[in-house]
């Protein structure tokens, strides 16, 4: 037993330390490529990394669930080995259909998405990109399937460091456009998929059991609606801007929210901990309480967390360059809507327990079309304020439905209306610090945005939450 402990804690590190390292590999990169490509330029990249992470949401089509389902459901390691190569073929034949659409509709697309046919060259890139990746991605969630830890971090990390690398190299010397790092990230993908051929060639075999395939794919398809829900909320905006305002735009709202996952680190480690930790402990006498002082606390960090980047944003912003200074204005208020993204996994943890996460996916699908209604409603008038407010209430909303939910399927004894008090005030106290820092007024009333969001959590006595025992305690404390 202690031994299963001591492998849960060991993978949790190193998948907690891949995480966090590609993220600050990327956070690294953003102001070289920033100081290389103007809003413009940038802007162009960002939209052909949403156009492929669309295409990724549909090659996948949820087979990354089934298989999971599927490879630990048998002990036969023949029929392993069948279910791997059906997702990896499916998801090859999808790629290639996507590149037969690109190849002879390359020109359209290209005048569809920057309204100039001559990105079309980038188009063809991303497709070798996803192709490779394709192959990739099925070989290292196997390799995770099979707890060799250890070789999906170091070849994830790898590929990570490569990407950087070459990039920064195609960027220096050979191509100053969004092509040079289009070009860094396939040969990088080509390098790994070369060291990884011994452990995929054998998936890659052209043998697929099409009773097999069937019963995967019908496993699948439900869950395809939410995650293209999930992409709309993320990246539809981008289209927007690029439709009514210009690439420019869209490049600074990317670097904005590229700066913003910052908070992803407080957040990824605990988000990758969170399911096995709470599905381990849902049925404890004491849990529900345990977990109200988790949310609080959490939501603390949050608050503190998206204040902070608020506060110091306009001095960081420079490592991008004097052409996206006013993205500062945006970082916070992305990293609110970020926060939220993974705080709803940790307040719909009722649904989880009791097998109702149809609940989340048809929320965000509803969601999703909220956020389209106001992108095209507000982005035409406000431009990124428009998307960002877009982006923040579609995940407010999100967040109001699924705790409701959650909370009717496993109670936990903590008061939503304060943690809706403390969230509004705070966007409310970071709205008051970009105002300062707009205006160029005295850095005190920053301070005072600060002693405000304190007299709030004072107010709505957070201690009291912290403090709260349980029945069972009480009574021995009273005896």
């Amino acid at each position: 037993m202690f031994a299963q402990f001591k492998r849960l804690g060991a993978d949790s590190l190193l998948y907690a330390f891949m995480n966090v390292g590609t993220k600050l590999i990327a956070f690294i990169m953003l102001p070289i490529y920033t100081n290389y490509l103007p809003p413009a330029e940038y802007g162009v990249l960002d939209i052909i990394d949403k156009w492929t992470a669309m295409l990724t949401f549909l090659i996948i089509f949820g087979t990354d669930s089934a298989l999971s389902f599927y490879y630990f459901e048998t002990k036969d390691e023949g029929k392993k080995l069948e279910h791997v190569r059906n997702v990896m073929y499916f998801r090859i034949f999808i790629v290639a259909l996507l590149g037969i659409i690109v190849l002879t509709a390359g020109p359209y697309i290209s005048e569809l998405l920057f309204g100039d046919a001559g990105y079309v060259r980038l188009l063809y890139i991303s497709i070798g990109v996803l192709f490779l990746d394709t192959i990739l991605v099925v070989v290292l969630m196997v390799l995770r399937f099979d707890f060799k830890t250890k070789k999906v971090v170091i070849f994830t990390v790898g590929k990570m460091l490569l990407v950087a690398i070459l990039s920064y190299l195609f960027l220096k010397y050979f191509v100053q456009t969004p092509e040079g790092i289009l070009l860094g990230r396939i040969v990088s993908s080509a390098i790994i998929f070369l060291l990884l051929l011994s452990s995929s060639i054998k998936y890659l075999k052209p043998k697929i059991s099409f009773p097999s395939l069937k019963e995967l794919v019908k496993y699948a398809a439900p869950l395809v609606p939410a995650s293209l829900a999930f992409w709309v909320i993320a990246n539809a905006s981008v289209f927007f801007l690029q439709a009514f305002h210009s690439t420019e735009e869209v490049g600074i709202y990317g670097a904005a929210t590229k700066l913003a996952t910052v908070i992803t680190l407080l957040t990824s480690g605990v988000q990758m901990a969170w399911r096995p930790y709470s599905m381990s402990i849902k049925d404890k006498e004491n849990s529900p309480l345990l977990f109200s002082k988790i949310y609080m606390g959490l939501l603390l960090m949050g608050i503190f967390g998206i204040m902070a980047i608020a506060t110091v944003m306009p001095f960081i912003i420079g490592i991008l360059g004097k052409d996206y200074y006013n993205a500062y204005q945006y970082v916070a208020l992305i990293s609110a809507a970020t926060f939220l993204n993974f705080y709803y996994l940790i307040i719909s943890a009722g649904l989880f327990f009791t097998k109702k996460t149809g609940v989340i996916s048809i929320t965000f699908g509803i969601v999703a079309v909220i956020n389209t209604v106001l992108n095209i409603t507000l982005i035409p008038v406000f431009s990124i304020w428009g998307a960002v407010a877009a982006y923040l209430i579609a995940y407010m909303t999100a967040i109001v439905f699924i705790f409701r939910k959650s909370q009717q399927a496993y109670y936990v004894p903590v008061s939503f209306g304060k943690m809706a008090f403390l969230f509004v005030n705070m966007t409310a106290a970071v709205i008051s610090i970009i105002y300062v820092q707009e205006l160029e007024l005295n850095y005190i009333y920053i301070a005072l945005a600060w002693l405000y969001m304190l007299l709030v959590i004072g107010i709505s006595r957070v201690d009291k939450d912290f403090r709260r025992k349980s029945m069972e305690n009480e009574k021995s404390l009273n005896e």
